[in-house]
Parts: structure tokens; sequence; C-alpha cells
């Protein structure tokens, strides 16, 4: 596994600082996490970045590749209407396809649970991290933006079925599944973990479905999975079906989508093109091109340099749990994919782990790389 070397503690305390300027509360995340939650919360394309283990009871959990789903619990867990949580501590990740090296990194990040103008908040975290950041001493910086919802709304603005929508939307935060829905006759959906039984039990009713499951459980001696009920497990399955099913993008289709998400400039330039190409009918567009404005002079307002500024139509995280405005902070001598610093906005996920719903954005930065002093 491969360590970064450690930050001076200098540098480190100047990293840390805009992070305990927010008035956070420290939180202690369980290095072990359940892998199940995970890959419901963040996607099951996540799964080759994690370690995975073999946890208590035969269920797997694996090692934290960060930490907003343990604050999530955290929150919910205190039940309070609004909480703040600064973090830092070492995160685990394997390396993406194509590269030999397991990481465990130094991360120190800040999880904000309040009401407000997401906008504003949005503007505020992106703020902290680009300082945090600029406090490492590299001077080679850029901030490039994005919008999961932005994209969500020009997909709901096209003339395509529910079923197609959402599959195109569960695909943003994998861009090789993305592209892949975007070629020409649409690609075959690769199998995935539950299609082999909704085919065996796809004859039946929900109800007959589930208590034949819930028969292959007792012959079988094992729980549910992640603590869900077999009806649920089953109206799942059926509904990923179903998502699956659609049929694929045309060519007439595909092309508005193209064109969306190959606009990347200036936020001010990338957003009108955007607003052009996607006319004045649609006012879920419209709004959320507004917020941008606001977000945009909040950023300037918090002395975010514009010439750092990149927004990207196509930018999106591997974390399936976002679903609003995101950044990554990167440096020119470590390349696009390493990036320094990132963050978003996931305001459901709060509600998906059965709290309520509220406005939920973060942000982390890996000292190891904002760090001038270390290698490339």
């Amino acid at each position: 596994m491969k360590l970064e070397a450690p930050v001076p503690p200098r540098v480190l305390a100047r990293i840390r600082a805009p992070f305990l300027e927010a008035g956070a509360e420290a939180l202690d995340a369980p290095t072990v996490q359940p892998l199940g939650q995970l890959l419901d919360l963040a996607g099951e394309a996540l799964r080759e970045r994690l370690f995975v283990l073999q946890g208590e009871g035969g269920e797997e959990a694996c090692l934290r590749p960060d930490f907003t789903i343990a604050a999530a619990r955290a929150f919910v867990a205190a039940g309070a209407p609004s909480a703040r949580y600064f973090y830092e501590g070492h995160a685990f990740r394997v390396a993406p396809r194509g590269a030999s090296r397991a990481e465990e990194f130094l991360q120190l990040g800040l999880e904000v649970f309040e009401p407000g103008d997401p906008a504003l908040q949005d503007a505020d975290i992106a703020a902290i991290a680009w300082r945090a950041t600029a406090a490492g001493g590299r001077d080679d910086l850029t901030l490039t933006l994005g919008d999961v919802a932005l994209f969500s709304a020009f997909i709901e603005s096209l003339d395509l079925s529910p079923a197609l929508r959402s599959r195109l939307e569960r695909s943003f935060s994998s861009p090789r599944r993305l592209w892949a829905e975007l070629s020409v006759g649409g690609a075959e959906p690769a199998r995935r973990a539950g299609d082999r039984l909704d085919n065996l039990l796809g004859d039946l009713s929900e109800s007959e479905a589930a208590e034949a499951l819930e028969e292959i459980w007792r012959l079988s001696g094992i729980q549910a999975v992640g603590g869900r009920s077999a009806l649920e497990i089953v109206h799942r399955l059926r509904e990923r079906a179903a998502i699956a099913k659609a049929p694929h993008l045309t060519t007439d289709q595909a092309e508005p989508i193209r064109q969306f998400l190959a606009i990347s400039d200036r936020p001010a330039t990338a957003l009108q093109a955007i607003s052009r190409l996607a006319g004045s009918g649609d006012r879920r567009l419209r709004v959320g091109l507004e917020a941008w404005e606001l977000r945009l002079d909040a950023l300037l307002g918090k002395d975010v340099p514009p010439q750092a500024m990149i927004f990207s139509a196509a930018f999106g995280r591997a974390f399936g749990y976002y679903d609003g405005a995101l950044f990554e902070i990167r440096s020119a001598a470590l390349g696009d994919d390493q990036p320094v610093a990132a963050g978003g906005r996931y305001d459901t996920l709060p509600a998906r782990l059965g709290g309520t719903s509220v406005g939920a954005v973060g942000c982390m930065v890996r000292p190891g790389r904002a760090w001038a002093g270390s290698a490339p």
C-alpha cells in the first residue's frame, strides 16, 4: 500500500486553519464501514475502489474511502436540526483501473447539515476548500465546477421516457457508462448483482416474489442484506430492471446531450452556452442557471480568483450520492486525475439514511497533495 509522505506540521496547521475557523464539531468516524450501505448510497461502481473486508457474522465491510456518509450517519443519529462536522483522518482507496497501487492518505474535511440558501452554502464550502488548499503553497491551482442537478434538469427538458432519463442520471457519475449510453445504438447494459434473481422471480407478483426470497433465506440460513426486507429488495430489483430495459437513445436524442456535455469554459461563458442550448422553456433549468449566477458572485466575493475557475458540464464525481453542485481543486503539476480537494452537495443523503431532509454540503482536502513540497 502506498503511503503519502508526511506533511510538515507547520504546513498542515495552515491547511487545517480554514476548517477550524468554520465552527465545526470534531467527528471521529469508524475506520471500518458497512459495505452494503455504502454501495447502496454511493453506487455499485465504487466497489472496485474499496478495500473490502469480511466483517463479523460474515457480512462484508470496507475501510472508509471517505467521511461523508459517516458524517451523515452521525447527523441522523444525533437528531439535531443542524450540525457541522470537521474531520481529520486517514482514508483508504484502491487506485483506478489500470493503476497498480492502493492508497492510504490523510484527509481533512468539513460536512455541513444546515437549512439556508444552497448557492451561498456551496460558495462558502468551495471557498473554505480553496483557502485550505492554497495554504499548501501551490500556485498552479484551478477550481473545476459542475452540477449533477443541472444535468438532470437538462435531461428532463428533453423528450425522453422516465426510465431512460433515470438511467442517464444514474450514469452521470461514471463517464464510461454515460458515454456508452450516448454511443450510436447504445451499449448493452452490464450484468449486475441481482439480475439473475430478478429473472427467476420475474413471473411472480412482488408479494409472491418476497415470500420466495424469504424462503431462500431460510433454507440458506442467511439474514436480510443491510437490514432491508425481502419486499424492499424485490421492489428495488423491479425498478432497476425497468430502468435497464428502457430503449437506447436514438441519434437525434443523443446529440443535444453530447453538445451539453461538451460545454467547458469560464463559468459565465459556459452557463450562457447551456442557456442557449436549452432554450427558455424549462423552469427547473432556468432556476438552476439563476442559482449559478448567485453562486459565482459569492465565490468572487470570497477571493477565489476568477481566472482559476472552469465550469465543465460533464464533470461528475464517482460517489453517486451527490445531487447538486460539485467542485474539484486541481494542480497542473499533479494532473486532473489527482485532485487536491473536492466537494459538493448531497441534500437527499440524510433522508436516505432515515433522517429528515436538510441542506447538506461538504468538502475535503488531501494535505499530501496540497503541500507544494510533495513529489508530483
